[in-house]
């Protein structure tokens, strides 16, 4: 594993799902913030300094966490709109 995965491997761990909490949406550490909650600050305009400010419970890595658990979301949606639309590829096999 790279330094680099590991750091991703990391930030990922931040990102929690409860069936109870937030109907079962990605938050962070367990609490009640989600990513989308985050991502959604983020895509209006908010800067990390300022979320940091109205959530002083949030770090940046929390942030980054947020990002990256997006950014995997994105990868995975396009490997299966690309196995999907290309017999060629073969099964789609999914591990954790």
């Amino acid at each position: 594993m790279t330094s680099y995965d590991s750091q991703v491997e990391t930030l990922r761990q931040r990102i929690t799902i409860e069936p109870g909490k937030r109907s079962g949406k990605p938050c962070i550490r367990g609490m009640r913030i989600t990513v989308y909650d985050v991502l959604s600050y983020l895509a209006s305009g908010m800067t990390y300094q300022e979320i940091l400010e109205d959530f002083p419970y949030l770090t940046q890595d929390d942030i980054l966490a947020c990002l990256s658990y997006a950014a995997d979301r994105e990868r995975q949606t396009l490997l299966v709109q690309a196995l999907d639309t290309d017999p060629t590829l073969g099964i789609l096999t999914l591990t954790k």
